[in-house]
């Protein structure tokens, strides 16, 4: 249905028919689990964003850093084959896998939005 973002994290929108009533929960939180719901938009949004907010001072309390919804860090599997290819590719061009691949991913991105 579409995202909502508020101080850096992105949550979902959803809509459960039987309950008639929207819900959602932050994205790329693997450990933490932040969900809310509202009736309207605006009660889902408020209490979105409530709950990052209550999440970030319950990090705060309890000198926990808090965890993003995104890190920027992504591990991907591919084939030996294709890592090798990759490999020699980057060199012959004088750059990184890692930059190769982001520049790949970011390129593709542009393109698909």
């Amino acid at each position: 249905m579409g995202n909502l973002k508020y101080k850096g994290y992105i949550g979902s929108v959803d809509y459960s028919e039987e309950d008639n009533v929207l819900f959602g929960k932050v994205l790329g939180m693997s450990k933490d689990a932040i969900t809310y719901e509202g009736t309207t938009i605006e009660e889902l949004k408020t209490d979105f964003e409530e709950a990052v907010d209550h999440y970030l001072a319950t990090c705060k309390a309890n000198e926990i850093e808090p965890r993003k919804s995104y890190t920027g860090v992504l591990n991907i599997r591919i084939s030996p084959e294709v890592h090798g290819q990759l490999a020699s590719l980057a060199q012959k061009f004088g750059t990184s896998i890692n930059s190769v691949i982001k520049t790949a991913i970011t390129d593709f991105t542009k393109q698909a939005l």
